[in-house]
């Protein structure tokens, strides 16, 4: 039987919670097999499924415009000349093409309307009651090249115990790796997830009327947790990982870091992390890590399934022996040109598999419209082309211009291929990381077919 999400979800919290199977079958109405099934999290309902996901209309841009409309308002200070809602909407569809409801709208205006930021609860959790995200943004220097990251900062409310991790991109995949790694350092998870409104968790809506994306609800419902969204603006709904962002930039970030890959410096950034369990908070009984072992018996056990994070696609290999994700091209062994092939899409890896087969694992690629071509792939073709060799994209990308040119004086085809060959070997064995790969236009190496009798080629 195929159950629901949402059914899914309510019989791993039963089940956490303590009731039986038995129990949960009959309040459900579903068979004890099936609650069997699904209680431990050995098994998910949505695997094999690949879900659509809907852009938000509500963006922070749109956002952003409502609140600066509402504020050119009290800079005014003319109480009979302010934004309606409606001249708001109006405003919104002219100047940024705007394309949702004017209902969307209104409410959004209405709660933003009616936020009190200078009055303030103060909190106070439970051990393992709730744990606070968010994204932050620092600058490192990633094999020597000043670049921006994104930090994605967790804190458990009761202990105050961090994880902060490092990732190229604020995109979905980051963000459920993000969640199934801290989940993991922490050994368990918690009844509540507190995070804002963005793009990667909320389909459409924010605070209490936010829809969650598919996968992040699909990860709530594995992991057991309620997923709560803060209201736009209200810093004070998750002041500890807010003020968790800045604490990262001026500690774990200053001096700047320098650091090889995005590996030795999450590496780094848990180093911290853990350091910072010596720190006794003022006002709280103990220290970080001795509240963090008390609160850690009372966090929910993982289950066995290991949430598949990934971005999934099925492509068809093109002529040139590569195929496309979110808008660059990786390389695959020639002979699959033409096969339909699964690529799974990490935070800083590319995988592409052929009915269960790794074929190819590349770095992800930052940027748009790039080439990652590994020259092993190409052999075969090189070897019954050889005269394409010095034009090919996939030679040009990872042989260096003074071994090409070295290449370029054996006068013997033979002897370049053996020696392109050893190359290709040696860099398949060491997988080097591309950190800015030669973008060269890919070469139609079935013209060199014509070449070689002689025929003329465009």
């Amino acid at each position: 039987m195929v159950i629901s999400v949402n059914d899914y979800k309510q019989i791993r919290q039963r089940y956490l919670n303590g009731e039986s199977q038995r129990s949960i079958a009959k309040s459900m109405g579903i068979s004890r097999n099936t609650v069997k099934k699904y209680c431990e999290g050995e098994n998910v309902p949505w695997e094999r499924k690949t879900p659509e996901r809907e852009a938000s209309v509500l963006t922070e841009d749109v956002l952003d415009f409502i609140t600066s409309c509402l504020e050119e308002d009290e800079a005014e200070g003319l109480k009979k000349q302010r934004h309606t809602a409606r001249r708001i909407f109006d405003r919104l569809v002219e100047e940024k093409g705007f394309e949702g409801g004017e209902f969307t709208i209104r409410r959004a205006v209405h709660e933003i309307r009616g936020k009190m930021p200078q009055a303030f609860v103060p909190l106070q959790f439970d051990p393992a009651d709730a744990i606070q995200v968010d994204w932050g943004e620092a600058t490192v220097y990633l094999n020597g090249e000043k670049t921006v990251v994104n930090l994605f900062c967790a804190r458990l409310c009761y202990s105050c115990r961090p994880v902060v991790l490092a990732y190229r991109r604020q995109n979905e995949e980051s963000f459920l790796d993000a969640f199934v790694n801290i989940f993991n350092i922490l050994g368990g998870t918690t009844a509540r997830v507190i995070f804002d409104n963005g793009k990667v968790a909320v389909k459409e809506g924010f605070g209490a009327h936010a829809r969650m994306q598919e996968g992040y609800s699909a990860l709530s419902a594995h992991y057991g947790f309620d997923a709560v969204f803060c209201n736009p603006a209200e810093g004070h709904e998750k002041g500890l990982v807010e003020g968790l962002v800045g604490w990262a930039r001026r500690n774990i970030c200053v001096p700047v870091p320098k650091v090889t890959d995005m590996q030795d410096l999450n590496y780094e950034l848990l180093a911290r992390c853990l350091k910072y369990e010596n720190h006794k908070i003022r006002g709280k009984k103990a220290t970080v890590g001795e509240m963090f072992q008390e609160e850690k018996r009372f966090l929910r056990r993982l289950p066995p399934y290991i949430f598949e994070t990934a971005k999934c696609m099925n492509v068809r290999v093109n002529a040139f022996s590569t195929v496309r994700f979110k808008t660059n091209t990786y390389s695959v062994p020639v002979k699959y040109v033409g096969y339909e092939v699964s690529v799974k899409g990490y935070p800083e890896t590319v995988e592409i598999y052929y009915k269960g087969e790794l074929l190819s694992t590349h770095t992800r690629l930052v940027g748009k419209n790039l080439f990652s071509y590994h020259l092993d792939h190409y052999m075969p073709l090189l070897r019954q082309r050889p005269r394409a060799i010095f034009d090919a994209a996939p030679v040009k990308q990872n042989i260096p211009p003074e071994v090409l040119e070295e290449l370029k004086a054996q006068k013997k085809h033979d002897n370049v291929i053996n020696l392109l060959e050893h190359f290709a070997a040696k860099t398949a064995e060491a997988k080097p990381v591309i950190s800015d790969p030669v973008i060269v236009r890919p070469v139609d190496l079935h013209q060199y077919d014509a070449l070689r009798i002689g025929k003329e080629v465009n």
